[in-house]
């Protein structure tokens, strides 16, 4: 079985659904208490960098979506 990112890949689905950009997002991080930058989003979009629990918490409540979704 291949390891992948799946959250990163479904982030960037929900994120362009919402019809939010990558600067959009990371503002509503921020709002969350996750401090992160466009370039660390895109990264983790693009699965360079993995995520850890509380950062896919602080990203569905930005993306105002239950955090189920980014596992689908």
């Amino acid at each position: 079985m291949t390891k992948a990112n799946i959250v990163g890949k479904q982030i960037r689905v929900i994120r362009k659904e919402k019809k939010l950009t990558q600067e959009q997002l990371t503002a509503r991080c921020n709002l969350e208490g996750f401090d992160i930058s466009r370039g660390t989003l895109a990264k983790i979009e693009s699965g360079v960098r993995q995520v850890i629990d509380i950062e896919i918490v602080l990203i569905s409540k930005a993306l105002s979506v239950d955090i189920s979704i980014l596992f689908e």
